[in-house]
């Protein structure tokens, strides 16, 4: 038994408790409790989905920031990561037992003293990605151009030597 069986208002499965008169009366989906049960999950969705909260029956698609994107070939891996606003100085990177790990610190601050504000933003991340065996991370390299930072790690050479191709035959035996 999952832990959504037991909550009562799983947005899969809308089982809100109706009156029997009710089930007789009307089709369950028309029911005035489960409607405005789904408005105010509509609601609340719309209102965290620009704070990169995921919403109370979604999945969070926001976290997962910054976005990164995985190349692979037989020589390398490459890393790719979106990075804007943010400066080479801001990001640390590190291999340390077959996981590669991106992390940074984003800082803003705005001050206008004609008009007597001053604003200030932080905010810090951390990725953390699983690799395969047989790279050669004292050869790993970094780039970092326009707020895109590409991280490319070679293949050992024994991990390409531990690779055996299985040819694929048309007919079966």
């Amino acid at each position: 038994m999952a832990i959504r069986d037991l909550i009562p208002w799983s947005r899969q499965e809308n089982r809100l408790p109706v009156p029997v008169s009710a089930k007789r009366d009307q089709e369950p989906d028309h029911h005035p409790l489960l409607s405005l049960h789904r408005e105010v999950n509509r609601l609340f969705d719309d209102v965290f989905r620009g704070f990169g909260i995921p919403g109370f029956g979604g999945v969070g698609r926001d976290l997962a920031w910054p976005h990164v994107e995985l190349g692979e070939t037989d020589t390398e891996i490459r890393v790719t990561a979106e990075l804007p606003g943010l400066d080479e100085k801001d990001v640390d990177i590190t291999v340390e037992d077959g996981v590669l790990t991106l992390r940074g610190e984003k800082r803003a601050q705005v001050e206008d003293k004609e008009r007597g504000y001053s604003e200030r933003s932080y905010g810090r991340f951390e990725r953390r990605i699983g690799l395969p065996q047989g790279i050669d991370r004292d050869k790993a390299a970094a780039t970092f151009k326009n707020g895109v930072l590409t991280v490319t790690l070679p293949r050992s050479e024994a991990a390409n030597e531990n690779v055996r191709r299985i040819p694929v035959n048309g007919k079966a035996a």
